[in-house]
Order: structure tokens, then C-alpha cells, then sequence
């Protein structure tokens, strides 16, 4: 390994006004007041305890995910960040991205966000109809969508992503395409577009809602693909288009086997270490109030074996439109791409090698299970 990979940091706030039956996240109902100066003192403990870990690297980016971190006051936010900077290097160009909700109180708070320091939001509108909204039991509507992401703009923020499902119950193509119009016509930089999944423990795991079919999805893929293609958006990453630099960089770290320290409750991390090259990922105390009242935090901790970590990296790094360097699998893992390997799956029709980039091919990007089951099962000879 030549080099450590960049550093991110992720900030869990793991509170909801009520849990959507779709989301899987360790997310928790506020039952009464939020215990923000309480939180704030847990996430300071959390962070200290893994500085030995950080190596003298800067944080490039910094994402607040959830939950909903818009139900935490901008003060609160912003404390964070400044204890954040207390401890830890910051890079220049810092990213730092807060998830939000669009309810009207939530938007009450996108100009002390701003000033806080925060540059990204990412709005979690899901659709703009009041149907799959409420089939998706969203506690805003589509208008209160749209004002919040014009809110968001009037504060300041010219980096927003607007997070959008489809495959929702019910949902034809041509609704399906009239959300990310919806969604364009705001001329935010980032659009996030992803179907819809069943996940065991969700309301919709024991109480299945009817989805589209096989069909009907295609259909829905194929019509919003070339409507965003048609209108300046750029695939970079399985479900995630952006015009112009409008990339977001947090992620990105994460689909090149970047590093990043979470903290939070259930928060996780992956780390390199710099004498050994061994690459581990830990996890944080899962329940708030066990972990509010947690001196040190992590709950558990691994080392990813030497065999897995191709597999963890092609599981990141192959979600890009564009792939990566191929040198980068030797600098993020310590271990060349194998060249059997690369070979078979070029025969395949299923990866590509082109300007020395590992690129799945069309066909390997649509079928990227597939693809990795290949490098999983795949066995060195010799």
C-alpha cells in the first residue's frame, strides 16, 4: 500500500418524527424532547476516542446522516462542527452535507445551517405525489417539498440533492418521470434516484406493499434514465446523477474504499492503518440512550481478510459509471487486480479495461450482482 486513502467523517443523529415503514436505518421515534447538548457531549466522547486512529490526516468531508439530522437546531449542528474542528484537521475545500426533511420546520433552520458551515443539503422528498407519499408514509406533501427546496436555495445552499425512490406502490413510468421533472426544473446540482427495496425488519418486510412489476420497472429505469440524459444529468454511480461538479464527494470516498470515522449511535467506520496496511471496519452503540451514556462507544470491530477485500472494493468501486484507475485496487487493497481474473471477466463481456481503468461494461453495470458473485467465487490457481 503506497499511500493512506482520504479520510471522511460521518455524524449519525439517529431521531425521526416517526419511522417510515421502507427504512431499515437505525432510526428512533422522538417519544419527547431531543437531548441535543446531551448528544453533542456523547458525539465530543465518540470523536476523541478515535483520534488515534485519524494518522495526521485531513477530513475532506463530512456527511450528517440519520434519522433526521434537521430535527437537531442549527446551534447544535454548528457545535458540532466546531468541536469537530477542535480536534481534527480540516481540508480547505471541506464538504459538508446535512440530510433534511421537508417539513416547515426543518426549513425554518436552512439559513443557520448555512451559517453553521454547512454547504450540502440533501432533501429527502422521496416523490412530490400525494399518493406515494403517503403510501410511503412521508409526513410532508409534495408542496411542502418544492418550498423547502426553494428555502434551501433562498439561504444560500448551491449544492442540494434531492433524494427521490421509484418503484413505489403503484407507481407508473410516466408518474415516475414527472417527479424528476419536478425535481430538475429546480436546477439543483444532484439528484439521487433509487428503487425502491423491501428490507427485513420494515413495516413493508411483514406487510408487503403491491410494487410494479418486472416490466413496469424496466419501463419506469429506461424512461427517467433518458429524461435525465436528455437534460444535462450525468450517471456517475448506480443511482446517483449530477450536472456540472455537482458530484458528491463524501460518497465518492466511499466508492473508491476511502477511509471514514463514524460516530454516532450505530454508526460505522473503516479505517487503514498506517504501519500495517490492515483495513477494519467498527461500529458504534446502536441504542441512543445506551449510547448517551457510553464512555467509549464502539461496540465492535473487524479486520476485512486480505481474500475480501477485492470483493469489498469492486462492491464500491465498480458502482461507478466511470469506473477507477486500476492502480487504485493495488493502493486501496495491497493487492493487484489478478489478471486471471481480469482476463476471464473481459471474456465475459462483463468488465472492461480502457486508459488503464476498471470500468464494468453496459452490461456488467445492469447485471453488477452477477459480476460480483464472479469475483467472489473466483479462486486462485497455482
Amino acid at each position: 500500500m503506497t499511500a493512506l486513502p482520504p479520510l471522511s467523517l460521518y455524524v449519525h443523529i439517529p431521531w425521526c418524527v416517526r419511522k417510515c415503514p421502507y427504512c431499515d436505518f437505525n432510526s428512533h421515534r422522538v417519544q419527547e424532547q431531543l437531548p441535543e447538548r446531551d448528544y453533542v457531549a456523547a458525539l465530543e466522547r465518540d470523536l476523541i476516542a478515535d483520534l488515534e486512529l485519524v494518522q495526521g490526516r485531513a477530513v475532506q468531508t463530512i456527511f450528517f446522516g440519520g434519522g433526521t439530522p434537521s430535527l437537531f437546531s442549527a446551534d447544535a449542528i454548528g457545535t458540532i462542527l466546531e468541536l469537530v474542528a477542535r480536534h481534527l484537521t480540516l481540508a480547505d475545500s471541506l464538504e459538508v452535507t446535512l440530510e433534511a426533511n421537508p417539513g416547515t420546520v426543518e426549513q425554518s433552520k436552512f439559513i443557520g445551517y448555512w451559517q453553521a458551515g454547512v454547504n450540502r443539503l440533501s432533501i429527502g422528498v422521496q416523490s412530490f405525489q400525494a399518493a406515494q407519499l403517503q403510501a410511503l408514509g412521508r409526513i410532508h406533501s409534495g408542496a411542502e417539498a418544492q418550498v423547502a427546496i426553494a428555502a434551501a436555495q433562498k439561504a444560500g445552499f448551491e449544492h442540494i440533492n434531492i433524494d427521490l425512490m421509484h418503484g413505489l406502490p403503484g407507481q407508473t413510468p410516466t408518474e415516475a418521470r414527472a417527479d424528476l421533472e419536478t425535481a430538475a426544473a429546480f436546477g439543483v446540482d444532484h439528484i439521487s434516484w433509487y428503487q425502491l427495496t423491501i428490507e427485513p425488519n420494515t413495516q413493508f418486510y411483514s406487510q408487503p406493499p403491491l410494487l410494479p412489476n418486472d416490466d413496469a420497472l424496466a419501463d419506469i429505469q429506461d424512461l427517467g434514465a433518458e429524461f435525465l440524459a436528455a437534460n444535462g444529468w450525468r450517471q456517475y454511480e448506480v443511482s446517483a446523477f449530477a450536472r456540472a461538479h455537482g458530484e458528491c464527494r463524501h460518497n465518492i470516498n466511499y466508492w473508491r474504499f476511502g477511509d471514514y470515522l463514524g460516530i454516532g449511535a450505530g454508526a460505522h467506520g473503516k479505517i487503514t492503518d498506517a504501519a500495517t496496511g490492515a483495513i477494519s471496519r467498527r461500529w458504534k452503540t446502536r441504542l441512543p440512550e445506551h449510547y448517551l451514556q457510553s464512555v467509549k462507544p464502539l461496540a465492535g470491530e473487524s479486520v476485512i481478510a486480505r481474500q475480501q477485500q477485492l470483493l469489498e472494493f469492486c462492491m464500491n468501486a465498480l458502482r461507478l459509471v466511470d469506473g477507477v484507475e486500476l492502480a487504485l485496487v493495488a493502493e486501496r487493497t495491497g493487492q493487484p487486480f489478478p489478471g486471471p481474473l481480469l482476463k476471464r471477466l473481459q471474456s465475459q463481456g462483463l468488465l472492461q479495461l480502457g486508459d488503464e481503468r476498471l470500468v464494468a461494461t453496459p452490461l456488467g453495470f445492469r447485471f453488477l450482482n452477477s459480476l460480483l458473485a464472479e469475483i467472489s467465487d473466483y479462486q486462485p490457481t497455482g
